[in-house]
């Protein structure tokens, strides 16, 4: 036994299955969150998560002894067994090789298999060599722990190379292996979840294992197949190539950033959407349609995808709002002011003639202009109001227990630059709204004594009042939307203040350190990490439109490109190694050293750095016209 080491590599793999479901956990092999699992499946794709197989205790057997591989802890912090550290590879799926104390080596590996809620997994040993594993089992929303109880059934359903439990009516675990099974029930109790603890949350749990499997190395390299649903009689005999497959269908990718970026893209019923984020996010409009910008859009195949995916939400536009989010049990929720409008935005670069896509736009664009809920409506100077009690309708829409942290009732500046945005995509029908809307816009937001951007005008709908706390939801007026609402010497007065206030290396904070109520720790328990989510932590999906404004304002010259891949983007690059392997965080600290917070697996976080590197020519895009008076 050993306590925790602060040096464990506690960065996190990811292993989608292409249907919402996932295999994923930390390079030492400790798991850390309630999400971490070797059999994570969606009964209903992309929805209805369960947490099947938690992991594994394994270990090896030479004839110089017995050496675990595995490493689990249990409160109150304590590592047993403790397994050897490994070296890990993450291309094309995770890889672990450890060097036993009597020279032998052995490789692990496993994989999602594509396209089914399964794993495979598989050991090799450069010699004689026994392995055991312990299936360590649950049966259990993804969301919640498992503790012991006597309703757990351990029956197992055996055959030749095969073996299937039903911890619980309505939970199947199927196994396809080429070894042996022996059925010897037991519990093991007290696991901890550190994550889960520094998040404030149940972090304790009890897992069941039936049995314990068991392969001679010496003879073959050895397999393991968990499903959730029945594998194949000769799935066994067909894991070469499907491991082949598997390897080729990941080489296709034109880099590890673009397979990254299919990680999100999943099924629902028969047509696509986008997961916002992994362990815990199911597939958010606003999130979805920002994401898929960046993610799909910068080539004609993706733009085909982004496209499927658009025509999949749709169907699902309500008195002009589109669903804030499917939950996790896959109902829509229409709870959100900017989800239709990003939507229009995604239409007008992925698919502006699809006659399906444009009628959503227009039911989009009636419903908000005549009013919708939450007070959504086109006021009389062309702007979009938005907002009632209880509810946070911008993409600040954090709440805790009904409180809202930051409600933003009224006009908030990037809903403006989305609803002109939207306005200009609709096409003649809404030009003389759109025209009046940009007037408007231009002259009730800018904040002379700031020289920047109210963030809120006609706040909490009264005339007049503004709320000017300095945030980075004005950067969409001047980057990361096709029309750009501001020139010249203010837009450059922008982009200014949100460098010196907001900008950090990885993405921009949500609130200047200088204002009141600024966090700058993303931390405790759920209201405490509620109320710092957009009042000073910081969000790397905004680094693409303030890298796109900040090169506009300079005239995207080479040298300003130069220096803003230096700047601001290679920080992002250097990230894809250090939480979430190969992915972009979705969130992460306001003040120094920026710890990653969050989702390790962020949709849109990913999208901002795809889009960056594959940015189109800005000539191409309205430019900021020559230095004129911020007056």
């Amino acid at each position: 036994m050993s306590s925790v080491s602060p040096g464990r590599d506690l960065r996190e793999w990811l292993e989608p299955d292409g249907l919402g479901g996932f295999a994923s956990g930390t390079v030492s092999g400790l798991r850390t969150r309630r999400y971490h699992a070797l059999l994570l499946a969606a009964q209903e794709p992309p929805a209805k998560r369960v947490v099947l197989v938690n992991g594994l205790e394994a270990w090896v057997t030479t004839k110089t002894g017995s050496y675990p591989l595995s490493r689990n802890e249990y409160a109150p912090g304590v590592i047993h067994p403790d397994g050897p550290d490994a070296a890990f590879e993450r291309e094309p799926w995770p890889r672990w090789t450890y060097q036993l104390p009597d020279g032998t080596t052995l490789t692990h590996e496993l994989f999602a298999v594509h396209g089914t809620p399964s794993v495979a997994l598989s050991w090799k040993a450069s010699g004689p060599a026994r392995l055991f594993a312990r299936p360590l089992l649950s049966g259990r929303d993804y969301h919640s722990s498992h503790q012991e109880n006597p309703a757990f059934l351990f029956d197992a359903e055996t055959g030749p190379g095969r073996v299937s439990w039903r911890p619980y009516p309505g939970y199947s675990i199927n196994a396809r292996f080429n070894g042996a099974y022996t059925h010897q029930p037991d519990w093991f109790r007290r696991f901890l979840l550190r994550e889960e603890q520094a998040r404030g949350l149940d972090h304790q749990e009890d897992l069941a294992s039936p049995g314990v499997l068991n392969w001679d190395l010496g003879e073959r390299e050895a397999v393991l197949l968990l499903g959730s649903e029945r594998l194949d009689e000769d799935a066994l005999e067909r894991f070469q190539s499907l491991r082949e497959r598997e390897r080729a269908r990941r080489a296709a990718f034109e880099s590890p950033l673009h397979r990254a970026a299919d990680a999100y893209l999943v099924q629902r019923g028969q047509g696509r959407t986008l997961v916002a984020g992994y362990p815990w996010f199911t597939d958010w409009g606003r999130d979805t349609f920002i994401s898929l910008r960046g993610l799909f859009c910068a080539t004609a195949a993706g733009r085909e995808q982004a496209r499927r995916i658009l025509l999949e939400w749709a169907g699902a536009v309500s008195e002009g709002m589109m669903p804030n989010l499917f939950g996790d049990q896959g109902a829509a929720e229409y709870n959100s002011v900017d989800a239709s409008l990003w939507f229009v935005v995604a239409v007008s670069e992925a698919a502006p003639g699809e006659p399906v896509l444009r009628a959503a736009v227009e039911q989009i664009l009636d419903g908000y202009s005549r009013g919708t809920r939450f007070g959504i409506r086109c006021d009389a100077d062309g702007l979009l109001a938005a907002g009632a009690p209880g509810v946070a309708l911008t993409w600040m829409d954090a709440r805790h227990q009904g409180e809202v942290f930051t409600p933003r009732r009224g006009k908030p500046v990037e809903v403006q630059a989305l609803w002109i945005n939207a306005l200009a995509a609709g096409g003649p029908r809404w030009k003389a709204l759109h025209d009046r809307a940009r007037a408007a816009f231009v002259e009730r937001f800018w904040n002379d004594a700031r020289q920047c951007l109210h963030d809120v005008v006609d706040e909490d709908h009264q005339p007049g009042r503004v709320d000017s706390k300095v945030r980075p939801n004005q950067i969409l007026a001047v980057g990361g939307l096709p029309e750009v609402l501001l020139d010249g010497a203010r837009a450059r007065a922008v982009v200014d203040a949100v460098e010196r206030a907001l900008w950090t290396p990885l993405g921009l904070r949500t609130l200047a350190p200088s204002e009141p109520g600024y966090r700058g720790r993303y931390q405790g328990g759920p209201r405490e990490r509620d109320g710092a989510y957009h009042q000073g932590t910081v969000w790397p999906w905004l680094l693409g439109p303030f890298v796109e404004a900040w090169l506009r304002v300079r005239g995207d010259t080479q040298a300003a490109r130069a220096e803003a891949s230096a700047r601001f983007v290679q920080p992002l690059r250097d990230h894809l190694e250090r939480a979430g392997l190969g992915h972009v965080s979705e969130i992460a600290d306001g003040d120094a050293p920026h710890t990653p917070r969050g989702c390790p697996f962020q949709a849109w976080s990913l999208g901002a750095l795809l889009r960056l590197e594959a940015l189109p020519r800005l000539e191409a895009l309205p430019q900021a016209l020559e230095e004129g008076p911020a007056t």
